[in-house]
Formats: structure tokens, C-alpha cells, sequence
């Protein structure tokens, strides 16, 4: 039930992304054109997906345990370190230049050409050296 549950969830998101235009890389650097042609029009999908974000954590706190009856894992970490910064930037940087952030990019292999799935490859790569970062300096600092 719970893997029929995610690739509902999986499909509803990346129909979702589709619909609302998130998947399109020209629309989404319209959008961080700011000093161009700017394209505000993803303003009101990330307004919709930080109103839902804020009402179903709201929700979900109040629950010790989710709708299949799995316990809940919310987030614990409150505080803003070197590495949510690096990330963040390292996000920004990737979607500004690219035009595609991982869920759309996901949502784009199959109709949008190669540049999805180069953006893929090189976010799996970035993943694949983070972990492999990760791990030496754990070994190190044992």
C-alpha cells in the first residue's frame, strides 16, 4: 500500500508540475528574470504550494501517525548552517542556469529532449560526490 501511495503521490506531483508550467525551463527563468522580461506567473504556483506546505505541516504535527498508519517523520532541524546555505546556493545556481530543478526535470525525461535528462545525470553525479564526500569525512572524524 505504501509503494501504491507514493507513485500516486509521485504521479499527482509531476502532473501537477506539468500543468502549472514548473517543467518548462523558459518559463521558469522568465520567472527569475528579474531585471529582463520577467514572467510573474509562477509567483502564484509557488504562493499555492507554500499555502499547502503551510496548512498540511500544520496538520501533520498535530498526528503521531500518518494516513497508513506509519509513524510520522517531520523535520527536526531548526537552525541555518554553512550547509543549508551551500545547498541553497548550489540549488539556486543549478536552477537559474538550467531552468529545471530535480522534480520538474524528473517530470521532463520523457517529452522534453536531452536537456532533462543531462540535468539528471549531472544531479545524480552531484549526489553520487556528495555522498562520497560525506563518507570520507565520517571515516575521518571516527
Amino acid at each position: 500500500m505504501q509503494i501504491l501511495m507514493a507513485l500516486i503521490s509521485g504521479l499527482l506531483f509531476g502532473i501537477g508540475l506539468i500543468v502549472s508550467g514548473m517543467a518548462d525551463p523558459a518559463r521558469v527563468l522568465g520567472f527569475l528574470d528579474l531585471a529582463g522580461h520577467w514572467n510573474p506567473s509562477l509567483l502564484f504556483v509557488m504562493g499555492g504550494a507554500v499555502a499547502a506546505g503551510f496548512i498540511g505541516f500544520r496538520l501533520a504535527r498535530k498526528r503521531e501517525c500518518s494516513l497508513l498508519g506509519e509513524p510520522m517523520r517531520l523535520p527536526t532541524a531548526s537552525e541555518i548552517d554553512r550547509r543549508l546555505i551551500l545547498g541553497a546556493t548550489v540549488f539556486g545556481a543549478g536552477w537559474g542556469l538550467a531552468g529545471f530543478c530535480p522534480g520538474p526535470a524528473l517530470a521532463s525525461l520523457l517529452f522534453a529532449g536531452i536537456k532533462p535528462v543531462i540535468f539528471v545525470a549531472a544531479m545524480l553525479g552531484g549526489m553520487a560526490v556528495f555522498e562520497f564526500v560525506e563518507r570520507l569525512s565520517q571515516r575521518a572524524s571516527k
